[in-house]
């Protein structure tokens, strides 16, 4: 018998549900799972992120989420080979992570890690 374990689903900000489902799915290798005019769903694999359409520029500048799991390393060097903009180098922390960022193009920040913490 399978568990369906609770989970949490970041919901992020978005200026522009068109230009951020074509940076997800088309730079960052998610699939568009859902999408009306002012919400957005992709999905990778176990990874799923909501958008909700705002106008106002603070919430996904100021907004992050955190992605963590063995799948960290490969998703780097994926990234790093599609030319993702704005992908940070990939190293350890000070707090024993390594860790490698991304900003979407409206500023939510993704933080991918893997290791002991």
């Amino acid at each position: 018998m399978s568990v369906d374990l609770a989970r949490g689903i970041p919901v992020l900000a978005s200026l522009d549900i068109g230009e951020t489902r074509d940076f997800y799915v088309g730079q960052l290798g998610f699939t568009s799972a859902w999408a009306d005019g002012d919400y957005l769903i992709v999905k990778r694999d176990d990874m799923e992120l909501h958008f909700w359409k705002t106008a106002d520029r603070q919430f996904p500048e100021n907004t992050s989420c955190y992605i963590r799991g063995g799948q960290v390393p490969a998703l780097y060097e994926e990234f790093r080979q599609r030319g993702v903009p704005r992908l940070s180098s990939f190293e350890v922390r000070p707090w024993n992570m390594k860790e490698f960022y991304i900003h979407d193009p409206h500023g939510n920040l993704l933080r991918f890690g893997c290791g002991e913490w």
